[in-house]
């Protein structure tokens, strides 16, 4: 942990959570340790959503110098996959996070979670049901009237014992029984109401293979998990928190020595975007988007692919704060933070995305010159590049109005701007072809004007980025917007989310000049392309040796107008 991490978790207040662990440590509780856990299910890629999640229970771990587990809750073969394993290795440790010896599966107590529920037999406290899902469903009652019990709940012991084995060995088809806890069907918590904590699922394992047919319940897998492993602060999300009276319950019931507490906190909700997982993979089976890496989409894979950085999602956590209230962060904020980093670390390049030829008529024709242009005005250490200037370049279309309006500070006809790091040029003359297209300027350089200043003292507002036709290099530039073009997609029960899409999330521009330096280009690099915005080389466009930058995010910042006009009226 930096002296930067300590240092602002030193002035801010405690939150919560972090109240509760240390009213734990000043009483001595759980032996004075601290181990918590992120227990993902592999059944899609992680999103911002779970980032909060893992800054917060890892974060936790660090600052009491305790341990976070990174566990799979993987009981349930018919949506998990190794990809999605792999993937959440890759991305928990993308955001600097290292689980070294801390890795479990919940599929690695498999066995233990079978003589637990055998436990519970033997003890008059689980029975195996015949009824369907949807009698379970009808029998269940409602928030204002009690549940039925089951015409199976009495069945002796040996009888259940009998028939979960035969649920084990294969003998009983999926939908014909489960095993269910024996709990209250008059339970005021529908959790309560003799839960299913088996079921049958014939499907192969990605770790265990055919080993096993039944499966346990999450319910019941993951309090026996941290259990197990000396979970002692069970953080989740809201959702869970009627699912907390069951927690216990099990834990009593199996009466284990480790009894974790369940602590429970807000999800975090985006505007602009969806977080369930769900809707996620919808997007991607209907090919929406080009699958779960798609810069557009939430998933930490996608941003990263985008070039979000992981210091800026974490000081975006850090930023919104750990809370029991439900609410949504504009995504602004997000793109905030983005921009703070990649100001600080980012190369500044030019980029033209519409290029319209320029020929500077009184530079000699076969001159070359190079020129000094700062990598980053922010950080010295980043030094300088050369530039080659020419004859010939390119500047942006929009850069240029034939019949400019007011306060027009670009390029003109007897117009004069600044080139950056270059010089002053004036336009003399429009070139159009026979249908009126304007094809090319012409215009003349001030020699005197070298490195964008000149010492007459004339003003020139306007500095425009180019491109020398001696050296450009041709690619592709993706600029990204919101997936949805509503704030809240999902919200109305009449519409189809998927209905929401922003049809303009993705604009491809594929005739772009850049400037030479970005042919030696990283994915791990990012780049302020001037005036035009953050951004960075397309990870699967560069493993085929294509040249596609993505667009991190625009130049504009609207949630630092929020915060300064917020300050401005208080």
């Amino acid at each position: 942990m930096s002296m930067d991490k300590i240092e602002d978790d030193c002035l801010r207040p405690l939150n919560f959570i972090e109240e509760i662990i240390e009213n734990d440590l000043k009483a001595g509780k759980n032996c004075q340790k601290v181990i918590t856990r992120f227990p993902p299910e592999p059944n899609g890629y992680l999103h911002i959503g779970h980032a909060k999640s893992i800054c917060l229970n890892f974060g936790l771990a660090a600052k009491y110098n305790g341990f976070c587990n990174l566990r799979f809750d993987d009981t349930n073969p018919s949506k998990e996959e190794k990809e999605f394993v792999d993937s959440i290795q890759k991305d928990v440790r993308w955001l600097g996070f290292d689980f070294t010896d801390r890795l479990f599966y919940a599929s690695d107590y498999f066995e233990k979670f079978y003589d637990f529920a055998v436990y519970l037999i033997k003890k008059g406290k689980a029975y195996v049901c015949d009824l369907n899902s949807d009698q379970i469903r009808a029998f269940r009652g409602t928030l204002t009237e009690p549940g039925q019990n089951s015409p199976y709940r009495d069945r002796s012991v040996e009888d259940n014992l009998s028939l979960f084995l035969k649920m084990r060995d294969g003998q009983c088809l999926k939908g014909q029984s489960v095993l269910r806890a024996k709990i209250d069907m008059a339970s005021s918590n529908l959790n309560m109401r003799d839960p299913v904590i088996y079921r049958i699922m014939p499907k192969p394992h990605h770790r265990s293979g055919d080993k096993w047919r039944i499966y346990p319940m999450y319910d019941f897998a993951h309090c026996i998990s941290d259990s197990l492993e000396g979970i002692t602060h069970s953080i989740c999300t809201l959702e869970f928190e009627n699912h907390r009276p069951l927690y216990d319950w099990f834990l009593e019931q199996l009466d284990v020595s480790c009894h974790p507490q369940q602590i429970e906190f807000a999800r975090l909700n985006l505007t602009y975007t969806v977080m369930s997982k769900r809707k996620l993979q919808t997007l991607v089976e209907k090919k929406l988007v080009s699958g779960w890496d798609d810069p557009r989409m939430p998933t930490l894979a996608g941003l990263r692919r985008r070039g979000y950085t992981p210091l800026a999602i974490s000081k975006f956590c850090e930023r919104i704060g750990v809370a029991k209230t439900i609410s949504t962060v504009d995504i602004s904020l997000l793109e905030y933070f983005v921009r703070e980093d990649l100001n600080r670390i980012a190369k500044r390049v030019m980029v033209v995305l519409s290029p319209l030829k320029v020929v500077i008529t009184n530079y000699p024709q076969d001159q070359v010159e190079e020129l000094d242009a700062v990598n980053n005005p922010e950080d010295e250490s980043m030094g300088s590049r050369k530039i080659l200037f020419s004859r010939e370049l390119y500047i942006e279309r929009d850069d240029f109005r034939e019949n400019p309006p007011k306060k027009f500070f670009r390029l003109y006809p007897k117009g004069e701007v600044r080139l950056k790091h270059a010089y002053y040029i004036t336009c003399e003359e429009v070139i159009k072809d026979d249908a009126g297209n304007l094809i090319q300027l012409n215009c003349r350089y001030d020699p005197q004007s070298r490195g964008g200043w000149s010492d007459d003292g004339r003003k020139v507002k306007g500095t425009l980025h180019w491109v020398s036709a001696k050296d450009a290099i041709k690619g592709e530039v993706r600029l990204y917007d919101h997936l949805f073009k509503v704030a809240n997609p999902g919200a109305s029960k009449d519409v189809d989310f998927c209905e929401e899409l922003n049809p303009n999330s993705l604009e491809v521009l594929s005739d772009c000049l850049f400037e030479s330096s970005l042919n030696e280009a990283k994915v791990t690099d990012h780049f302020q392309f001037l005036r035009q915005g953050y951004f960075c080389l397309d990870r699967v466009q560069a493993t085929k040796g294509q040249l596609v930058f993505n667009r991190t995010v625009a130049l504009r910042d609207s949630w630092a107008k929020i915060e300064n006009s917020s300050k401005t009226q208080k």
